[in-house]
């Protein structure tokens, strides 16, 4: 009963409009407050703080702003055009440009919105230039959006480390695989709907105009083997690795772009500051609640209740990824992860399922979420730049999310999709 009334008063509070961090907060000083021990209250700061000075997390606004750094620093309009003489000519021309952009560019952000603000309005523009109908590309670029938290470097994989202790490093590598998954379910899905509609190719490039264009984009090609070679040869941790994307993000973009002027680095910063404190706001509160949760014993009663249901992990599995489908559709996806790692980690290490192939199982699963009415926060920022009405971008999306879910279960129930590259490269 105790577990339903928490839950109770945190969606009560969340329905009449409450910001999710308050409510989680607010949620866990009322029950303080209710079972007697508002001498718990005196903890809160001290509960909230120790919840954002782990050191892993201090990657989030590294990564933050080398996205920001990278996609207004002239590295964007690059690499679309490098993609552009790669895939242009397949049946949906530009729509695999989207993709294969953001493929590429997810090696640079870690972020899904960055992404789609930075590749998904460029590739927007052209694609509406070229004769696509405006909901259709910017379906295909909310969608692309997705893989950047995936492939690393990954800011929610970042906290899902940070919270359970599993190696950021292999969480990264397993998310490779699952990425390039997402990528060509995308890019089926893109070539599926150009053949229905008639959508046009782009004439194929010469070999010649394909290297041109490479040699105007290895800034970005090369930012994500910086990241992750330099935390893969021990040259520096994840959260090293983040400063590391940093400083080559302002070198190329202030330094040999010169598209970073001293005024607008300044705005970048703001901006970065801005993201950052609305993660850390969150992860603060959650910390809060999840002390709640655990001193109510609130994961041994579910725990308890999903083993009701079944004992063999492949239903577990099924039941969690469509609890988190269902929570995506009303919570921001960083807000699920903390809500929800401390009660199914103890569920995951009792059915003894990898830990690294459930962190980038719950992280692909929450990219979905970004993309599901009516708190899909890449369906917002997507709409808001590319100037389409919400609820005709979240029909333009149907299929793509088809997409995304029938990836999903693949990588849910072959695990090798997620585990394989780091057992070869870490053992």
């Amino acid at each position: 009963m105790m577990t339903v009334a928490i839950f109770a008063v945190l969606i009560g509070l969340m329905l009449i409009g409450v910001p999710i961090a308050v409510s989680m907060g607010l949620t866990a000083a009322i029950f303080f407050v209710i079972l007697g021990e508002p001498e718990h209250l005196l903890m809160v700061p001290a509960r909230m703080y120790s919840s954002t000075t782990g050191f892993t997390l201090l990657a989030i606004p590294f990564f933050i702003l080398a996205g920001n750094l990278m996609n207004t620093g002239g590295m964007t309009v690059r690499l679309f055009t490098f993609c552009q003489n790669l895939v242009g000519h397949i049946r949906g021309g530009l729509g695999h440009v989207n993709v294969v952009a953001n493929i590429i560019v997810a090696g640079m952000s870690g972020s899904a919105i960055a992404d789609a603000a930075g590749v998904g309005l460029v590739a927007m523009n052209a694609m509406s230039k070229a004769g696509f109908d405006r909901a259709f590309s910017a379906g295909v670029s909310a969608a692309a959006a997705t893989i950047g938290p995936i492939i690393p470097p990954s800011i929610p994989l970042v906290i899902f480390g940070c919270m359970t202790g599993v190696s950021v490093g292999r969480l990264f590598l397993g998310g490779f695989l699952p990425g390039l998954l997402m990528g060509l379910g995308l890019m089926i899905t893109v070539y599926i709907t150009s053949v229905r509609r008639g959508y046009p190719t782009q004439p194929r490039a010469s070999f010649k105009a394909v290297m041109s264009s490479l040699s105007g984009a290895w800034s970005a090609i090369l930012a994500p083997i910086i990241v992750v070679g330099g935390i893969l040869t021990g040259v520096f941790t994840p959260t090293e690795a983040s400063v590391a994307a940093c400083f080559y993000g302002a070198v190329v973009s202030i330094f040999l772009y010169r598209e970073v002027s001293f005024r607008r680095l300044l705005e970048i910063l703001a901006e970065t500051a801005d993201q950052t404190i609305r993660v850390l706001f969150i992860i603060a509160a959650a910390g809060l609640f999840g002390w709640l949760l655990i001193q109510q014993r609130v994961p041994d009663a579910v725990i308890q209740f999903l083993l009701s249901l079944s004992h063999n992990a492949n239903v577990i599995l099924l039941i969690i990824n469509i609890i988190l489908l269902v929570l995506g559709c009303f919570m921001e996806a960083i807000s699920i992860m903390l809500l929800t790692i401390p009660i199914f980690m103890p569920l995951v290490a009792k059915l003894g399922i990898d830990p690294v192939h459930f962190g980038v199982m719950m992280t692909f699963n929450l990219m979905i979420a970004l993309l599901t009415p009516p708190v899909g926060m890449v369906l917002y920022t997507v709409s808001c730049i590319g100037q389409v009405p919400l609820w005709k971008l979240a029909a333009e999306l149907k299929w793509h999310i088809v997409a995304l879910i029938v990836c999903l279960f693949l990588i849910t129930y072959n695990p090798g999709i997620v585990t394989w590259i780091p057992t070869m490269v870490m053992g």
